[in-house]
């Protein structure tokens, strides 16, 4: 009865955090994440699932905007190698409980549809509190970097490039014009679970969100250029990429991701 007791009051209190542990293995580096279980379990578990099914090895980081964001979670490269878009899971409905300050974790989504987060997430570079907390419902947070933000640091320091598309914004390492971008792209080999413990990080003291009662769930999803990003479509068939067969066969779909 006790425990019951002391475990519920935990769970009230919105200063608290409890997280499972997960690590991403990239090719710069190992980044480490204490996901919010308790305050977004909608969430959590949805990322969980992707990560169960193996949806995360192989894939890359396709967006990077320095002093915003880095995304990932949206496409793989396969065997071939070619670049071909993760398979969707059913959307997760927006959880809105914590700011989206630096060395976080959050979902992206289609602009003006709160509920529309599936599998693709970024990183929060700086505080975009101001507008991201605010924006289309508020961009769910639901995890923070506990030990690799210099890795993070250092992706969102490779040379971005213009690939038309969702890769508008992609970073290519070492990358010179007319190469083989499959070969230059900043690779999650996998994302693996460290420590299953949903109470792993009771210690974490996340900022809650500063969005307001009277935002509205409905935006642009911000189109603008520099803080606000652009909006990303998602498996977009490229003709330019198509001619050098870096892309598979695969069927166009509208959706837009925007930050």
């Amino acid at each position: 009865m006790i425990r019951h007791f002391i475990a519920t009051t935990l769970l009230l209190c919105p200063t608290l955090a409890f997280a499972t542990s997960v690590q991403f293995q990239t090719n710069m580096g190992d980044i480490e994440v204490e996901l919010f279980d308790s305050a977004t379990p909608e969430t959590v578990a949805n990322f969980l699932a992707y990560i169960e099914d193996e949806s995360y090895n192989n894939t890359f980081f396709h967006r990077s905007v320095p002093g915003f964001i880095v995304q990932g979670g949206g496409f793989y490269l396969n065997d071939e190698p070619k670049i071909a878009p993760i398979a969707s899971k059913a959307n997760v409905s927006n959880e809105p409980v914590y700011a989206n300050v630096r060395g976080t974790i959050a979902m992206a989504k289609i602009g003006g549809n709160p509920d529309s987060a599936t599998n693709q997430w970024f990183f929060n570079l700086a505080d975009n509190t101001g507008n991201l907390d605010n924006q289309n419902g508020g961009f769910t947070v639901f995890g923070q970097v506990t030990q690799g933000m210099a890795i993070v640091d250092a992706i969102a320091a490779v040379p971005q490039s213009n690939q038309g598309g969702a890769f508008t914004d992609i970073p290519l390492k070492d990358w010179t014009a007319g190469g083989n971008i499959t070969e230059h792209l900043i690779i999650i080999k996998s994302i693996v679970v460290l420590n299953a413990d949903p109470d792993s990080a009771a210690n974490l003291n996340p900022q809650t969100t500063t969005r307001t009662s009277s935002s509205g769930g409905s935006s642009s999803g911000g189109s603008s250029s520099g803080g606000s990003g652009s909006a990303l479509y998602l498996a977009v068939l490229l003709m330019a990429f198509a001619a050098r067969g870096v892309f598979k066969n695969m069927n166009t779909r509208k959706r837009r991701f925007n930050i």
